[in-house]
């Protein structure tokens, strides 16, 4: 794109900066955003336009700020302080306008004449100088861009091989103050605004194309250890860098096949260069973490493959476009950051997303093998989550791992009976257990143990289990004995119904295949027939019916709640009207006026108890 120049340019610059307020550079600044983004190199601010619509505004402010005339004695007084409030308004925009007027002026001479190079240092003073006005920096920011872009595509910045001592001696002053600027920007982007770090990530990405154009015969130097390193390394080290760190990973590192190449790679790099330091470390993982895991999996077919936001030579683009490499660069990021030491909360996220996120990347999934089992005893919620990724590994790619079962009978507990991952977890149970060749004592001690939990459970968990003990008893049927049993002779079934049994099955037995489960009973699930839910109790009578239904599906009961099941009560249509009592009780505890009732009995032994505890 060419510049405009010359004395338009001079007659444009002089109308608009003349009537330019703040307002109106934060709107050109907007224009210049979307220029960076679309061309190579910034044109000149077109503003001639907007100035005159500008000088036409301030005009009607001016004469809005004439005082109209007064009857009373001090019109002359208030007239001399209105005059005195426009005069220092008009003096303070004119200051503005005259400082940025300056900076397009130091600009303009750059462009035109290669003696004004100087003028970089005064550009530089307005963008480090914090008691400048936001958007003067802003502006000097932006002239700056144009001016280092501009040095990058005619090469001023590369050392040249027949380039004399003066020229060296130039080339590295340059490099010294583009230096300087990438710093300050740095400095601008971790800053609390969001509308100043989105402007200034523009800025950064542009010079990084500027970069990676001048520096394509040099292998990849300029993306790991030009601007690209600097800007990931300022994120990752940054308290709040959210919304940065979206902007990167939507626009650029999902479209921009090389780009996210490298920074996979700079980023392992960098978590590698933090392992010692311990507040750095944190902060790295974090937002590491928060990258790695917005970054989409991508396929052979995927476009962004070759699509490249820099040039590069055409063996090093063989290889940022390979969907191997790429694959190879985020499986080394991850396994840098896995290895970091998660905290409970990261690893808990880290194995929510592993199926979706994670495991596409990897070229070789049994390198997760360790934090999957890491995980997987550590117990709680974390192992429920590790439960898929770890069973994966051991079906296809044959994990060793003979503790598995065992580690999964014993998550079978009170938490995981109220937890919000209890859906999951069935889904999951359901798939383990779905093999015919399991041991009969290992299913057993499985239906045996769910069915003790259901007891103190809540409906929503009950209508799961009922379900699944009957699928497992369909595909199970060595374990039908749970539910009937002959008893070989008379004297002992005689025995049994007068004295009963104790219940052979130990709970507190970690090995699935210890824990007498065969030789119990599910007494429980009969008991549940009496529950005063109805909807459980009606569910929980198939055990005692003719097993006909081949099986059910898990998930019309999974998704239960207690709002639900009550719902679902209200919605039902009564086909006969229950039985009431229509003649109001004169007495509810009291047997006579003196003596209590069975139930006022049990209510004043229950509060006596109360009391003495």
């Amino acid at each position: 794109m060419s510049f405009a120049g010359g004395s338009s340019y001079k007659t444009g610059v002089e109308m608009a900066w003349r009537w330019l307020t703040r307002n109106d550079i934060r709107g050109i600044f907007l224009d210049v955003q979307r220029y960076i983004q679309t061309e190579q190199i910034m044109p000149y601010i077109n503003v001639t336009q907007m100035a005159v619509q500008k000088r036409k505004r301030y005009e009607e402010q001016e004469i809005q700020s004439v005082p109209r005339k007064k009857s009373n004695t001090r019109r002359g007084e208030a007239s001399t302080k209105d005059k005195a409030r426009a005069k220092k308004s008009r003096e303070s925009s004119i200051d503005i306008n005259d400082t940025e007027e300056e900076i397009l002026n130091l600009e303009s001479q750059i462009t035109a004449s290669r003696k004004y190079l100087n003028n970089i240092t005064a550009l530089l003073s307005f963008t480090q100088n914090e008691e400048t006005e936001d958007e003067t920096r802003m502006l000097a920011a932006i002239a700056l861009c144009r001016v280092f872009s501009r040095l990058f595509t005619d090469g001023s910045l590369n050392q040249g091989k027949h380039n004399s001592k003066e020229e060296r001696t130039v080339v590295q002053w340059l490099c010294v103050k583009y230096h300087s600027y990438v710093q300050t920007l740095l400095g601008l982007l971790v800053q609390d605004d969001p509308a100043r770090q989105t402007s200034t990530f523009v800025l950064i990405m542009q010079l990084l194309k500027g970069e990676v154009i001048q520096m394509k015969a040099q292998d990849d130097f300029s993306w790991n250890s030009g601007i690209f390193r600097s800007l990931l390394s300022a994120l990752l080290s940054a308290e709040k860098p959210g919304v940065i760190l979206r902007e990167l990973v939507d626009k650029y590192v999902n479209v921009y096949g090389d780009i996210r190449f490298y920074l996979f790679q700079i980023i392992e790099r960098l978590l590698m260069d933090a392992e010692n330091d311990g507040d750095r470390k944190e902060k790295f993982r974090a937002n590491a973490l928060e990258i790695l895991s917005a970054i989409k999996p991508i396929k052979e077919s995927d476009q962004s493959l070759e699509r490249s936001y820099g040039e590069a030579p055409q063996a090093q683009n063989k290889r940022v476009q390979s969907l191997v490499s790429q694959k190879k660069q985020a499986q080394i990021a991850w396994l840098r950051l896995l290895s970091t030491g998660l905290g409970k909360d990261q690893r808990k996220r880290v194995l929510t997303i592993m199926s979706s996120n994670i495991v596409p990347w990897f070229i070789k999934v049994e390198l997760l093998m360790d934090f999957l089992t890491d995980s997987y005893d550590t117990g709680g919620a974390t192992s429920l989550l590790a439960l898929s990724g770890l069973f994966d590994l051991i079906q296809e790619k044959n994990l060793d791992y003979p503790s598995f079962y065992p580690k999964l009978y014993s998550l079978l507990n009170e938490d995981l009976i109220y937890s919000k991952h209890r859906s999951r977890f069935f889904r999951l149970l359901d798939t383990f257990m779905a093999s015919t060749h399991l041991p009969a004592a290992l299913v057993a001690s499985f239906i045996k143990r769910l069915s003790r939990l259901a007891l103190h459970g809540p409906p929503a968990a009950i209508v799961v289990i009922v379900p699944w003990i009957y699928n497992m008893l369909k595909t199970h049927p060595a374990c039908t004995f749970m539910i009937h049993r002959e008893t070989p002779d008379e004297l002992s079934r005689r025995d049994l119904e007068e004295n009963g049994m104790d219940d052979p099955f130990d709970m507190s037995l970690g090995d699935p295949m210890e824990t007498g489960a065969l030789e119990s009973s599910l007494w429980e699930i009969e008991t549940l027939q009496s529950h005063y839910h109805p909807n459980v109790a009606t569910l929980a009578k198939i055990i005692s019916e003719q097993f006909t239904k081949k099986s059910y599906n898990l998930e019309d009961f999974l998704d239960h709640s207690y709002t639900g099941l009550i719902e679902s009560e209200l919605q039902k249509e009564m086909k006969k009207m229950p039985v009431i009592e229509f003649d109001i009780p004169k007495r509810i505890f009291m047997e006579t006026d003196t003596e209590l009732n069975r139930l006022g009995s049990l209510v004043n032994m229950a509060m006596k108890q109360s009391c003495s505890v």
